[in-house]
């Protein structure tokens, strides 16, 4: 019989002491907005809807990134009526996401708070035949308690950074029981492939990402329409899914950008909305508007601060060209193929770690878009807003080096079609 590593037996107990304190988390987190205050039951493990008859897939991704890399995948499923889905997720924005974007025959819950009776309860009420990890996001109770009844477990589109690793290494024992749970591990590169093996990890086999093979980027055609009058002929600067940090070298780059193009609109649009109030400090006597107050940009607006959730597509469709945030600091770079695929081209600073692929690929089709400071940023974008027409090759080029890394779609499925098979066996 195998022995229980420590570190899990530990996080057991741990997690069975802590359970009567979870719904004053709750709680909390409702009235911080971190929480639906009508599906809190769904964090304990109580489903909200009826498990469907038949066989049953459970997708979990953490948020609303690994929610959108999983609906190809979704998609596929049930377009060969395999079984039914249900997908998990742990926050308020992936719930709306999915809400508005999941197909029919697949139901969203939350994922249980990782306590031994929350996760049991889950388990019990929706009895999945297979379960697939959508990067990440392991949670021993559940992991665990999946494999002891039985379900087969994958861990697709899989991820880990460098400090990841590093942190696992430190409990090998815990690391290697973990990944053991999963059957097959389905890495996005080479890489990241050999770090879970290291860990422990069984099957490993690397057949790109999922996010190569994700739908565009939807956007709502009124406002659309409504923003692309709004905006007219200005040039476009945007910069997307900005970090903190980020802005103090965009700002500098807008205003030396202003000199050339006098009339041009930067659009800064943060990773997470609630920075709205603080960028809108940062951009001091310049004249910047809120997206949050409801108006689409003036004349006058020098700087318009997207802070609203779910409308990157928006931005994306009328800047020739996007400034990808979260890559001039060593956070490792947000998706650039939402923007690709919408034949956006791509400028991204020196920290693209999360998406080495995605990025290289993009940098070797467009022949450029690596800048590392304020004064490379204005020279790329200066050179794009004179010369429309070299943009929009650019966006194109992009276009094509985002579509060459498709293909790991097709390849999940084949996998996991196996997998559903040796399940009714």
């Amino acid at each position: 019989m195998e022995r229980t590593p420590l570190g899990i037996t530990f996080y057991r107990y741990a997690t069975a002491a802590l359970a009567p304190f979870v719904p004053l988390l709750l709680r909390r987190r409702i009235l911080r907005g971190k929480e639906h205050s009508g599906r809190t039951a769904e964090r304990l493990g109580i489903a909200s809807q009826a498990r469907p008859p038949g066989p049953l897939a459970w997708v979990h991704g953490a948020s609303v990134g690994e929610c959108v890399a999983a609906l190809p995948l979704i998609d596929a499923l049930l377009a060969r009526d395999c079984c039914n889905v249900v997908v998990t997720s742990g926050t308020v924005t992936s719930a709306k996401m999915m809400s508005d974007r999941l197909p029919a025959r697949a139901l969203h819950q939350f994922v249980p708070i990782d306590t031994p009776a929350a996760t049991a309860r889950f388990l019990d009420h929706w009895r999945p035949q297979i379960s697939l990890f959508v990067d990440s996001d392991i949670w021993p109770n559940l992991v665990l308690g999946a494999k002891n009844r039985g379900i087969r477990l994958a861990l697709v589109n899989a991820r880990m950074s460098k400090r990841s690793f590093e942190s696992w290494r430190l409990v090998p024992a815990t690391a290697g029981a973990l990944l053991a749970a999963f059957q097959v591990c389905l890495a996005q590169d080479e890489e990241i492939g050999a770090r879970f093996r290291a860990l422990g990890a069984q099957d490993v086999r690397v057949i790109g990402s999922l996010k190569a093979d994700a739908p565009v980027l939807p956007a709502d055609a009124e406002k659309l329409e409504a923003l692309r009058r709004a905006v007219g002929a200005r040039p476009v600067f945007l910069a997307a899914q900005t970090h903190p940090g980020e802005e103090a070298t965009i700002l500098p780059a807008h205003d030396a950008l202003r000199r050339s193009f006098a009339d041009l609109l930067t659009i800064i649009v943060p990773r997470h909305p609630e920075r709205g109030a603080d960028i809108a400090m940062l951009c001091g006597t310049r004249h910047w508007l809120l997206r949050s107050n409801g108006h689409n940009p003036g004349p006058d607006t020098a700087v318009y601060i997207a802070d609203t959730m779910g409308e990157l597509g928006l931005f994306y469709r009328i800047a020739p060209f996007a400034f990808v945030g979260g890559s001039l600091i060593r956070h490792g770079g947000q998706n650039p193929l939402e923007p690709a695929k919408l034949d956006c081209a791509i400028l991204a600073g020196p920290y693209t770690f999360n998406f080495t692929n995605a990025y290289e690929a993009i940098f070797r089709a467009q022949g450029t878009g690596r800048v590392n400071a304020s004064g490379e940023i204005t020279a790329l974008a200066s050179s794009l807003l004179a010369d429309p027409a070299q943009a929009r090759t650019l966006g194109r080029a992009a276009h094509a080096g985002a579509e060459s890394l498709g293909g790991a779609v097709a390849k999940t499925i084949e996998i996991v079609e196996k997998m559903l098979a040796d399940a009714r066996a």
